[in-house]
């Protein structure tokens, strides 16, 4: 065993090692050591006592004031947890541990389905009584193959006729512009996006338009249609003028590749395109009977009575119906005929056609 030294490094006598402590002693330093340690631990304490409040009114009143509204669905049988767990991850409340807390106290809201529209950063209070008060957003539909009128009487319903009114005439006046627009002032029809549309209160129709465009162009883009795409010596605004048209006469996925191939072959040869679906669009009429005297209505869109494509889509296409006037298949088909169950045969001869019309009728193709 090594000798103990002092500073020096000089080898320590048994004279001049230090005392060792009296029992004293090390009681009194074990009480200095005990205090110490129970100070830091109030002293934590202290800290913990004092920020609690600060952080549960910091959340409970976020500072800045509320912000953008974010919508959100209470769903049939949902409980307080998960609807508190979805306005914290939407940002409507900064922490969903001091909402709860803030409940244990106030109290539950009872809760009513349906979709709701409150500002992120709301202080609780506010939360609370936008739960109390129920569900104040409206959400539109919008489904494919739908036209411009069609989604005006569905927003009638919804908004009230004033707000579908003038969002029908920002579909054709140009307020709101769309990248796939032919000129700046042309119609939005079939330039709007499908789905489901949650208007929060004092949303506007311009704002609503927005949105159904942006989703348009990014839809588009998903099947590789862009404002600059062409094909078959047409420009986008063309092609989505068939892409409607394959829509509303194919109305099936599985028939809609081929009738874009009788679209293509029947312009390639100047051919009038002879649709029915164009001329219902001009009565303002979704499916029915096409008559000889509905075959003459004088309209643009009647492709009876003019060759070519009419001025603007028709509908709404559907992604598959874009993809199939984007990849048609080649063939030599200029006719086509369905049957009650949807069943579609294609022809290159009027004759085969003619034979086809019969088959159609009996309920044989």
């Amino acid at each position: 065993m090594t000798a103990p030294t002092d500073d020096s490094g000089t080898e320590l006598g048994p004279d001049d090692r230090p005392p060792p402590r009296t029992r004293a002693q090390a009681v009194g330093a074990d009480r200095r050591h005990q205090f110490r340690r129970r100070r830091l631990v109030a002293a934590c304490i202290a800290v913990v006592v004092l920020a609690a409040p600060s952080w549960f009114l910091f959340n409970a009143y976020p500072i800045g004031g509320a912000g953008a509204a974010a919508t959100f669905e209470i769903v049939s049988g949902e409980s307080m947890g998960q609807v508190t767990s979805a306005m914290a991850a939407k940002g409507i409340v900064s922490s969903g541990l001091a909402f709860r807390l803030d409940l244990i106290v106030t109290g539950t809201p009872t809760l009513q389905p349906g979709w709701y529209s409150i500002p992120t950063s709301s202080s609780f209070s506010a939360v609370k009584a936008a739960l109390s008060n129920g569900p104040n957003a409206i959400v539109l539909t919008v489904l494919t193959a739908r036209a411009s009128w069609e989604i005006e009487s569905d927003l009638a319903s919804a908004m009230g006729a004033p707000f579908a009114r003038t969002f029908e005439s920002y579909v054709h006046n140009g307020t709101v512009p769309s990248p796939f627009q032919p000129t700046p002032h042309a119609s939005l029809e079939g330039l709007l996006a499908p789905g489901t549309y949650v208007l929060a209160p004092g949303e506007t129709p311009k704002e609503l338009l927005s949105q159904m465009i942006s989703q348009f162009v990014a839809r588009a883009a998903s099947v590789g249609l862009h404002p600059s795409t062409t094909r078959n010596g047409l420009n986008a605004d063309q092609l989505l003028t068939v892409a409607s048209i394959v829509e509303k006469e194919g109305y099936y996925a599985r028939n809609m590749p081929k009738v874009a191939t009788v679209v293509y072959n029947r312009l390639a040869r100047s051919m009038a395109l002879k649709m029915d679906t164009t001329v219902l669009y001009a009565l303002h009429q979704d499916g029915g009977p096409v008559t000889h005297a509905t075959e003459a209505f004088m309209s643009p869109y009647n492709t009876y009575l003019h060759v070519g494509l009419p001025p603007s889509p028709i509908c709404i296409p559907s992604t598959q119906a874009l993809s199939a006037t984007l990849h048609p298949p080649a063939g030599p088909w200029l006719y086509f005929v369905s049957d009650a169950s949807g069943e579609m045969a294609f022809s290159s001869t009027f004759a085969q056609q003619l034979a086809n019309e019969a088959l159609a009728a009996n309920g044989g193709l």
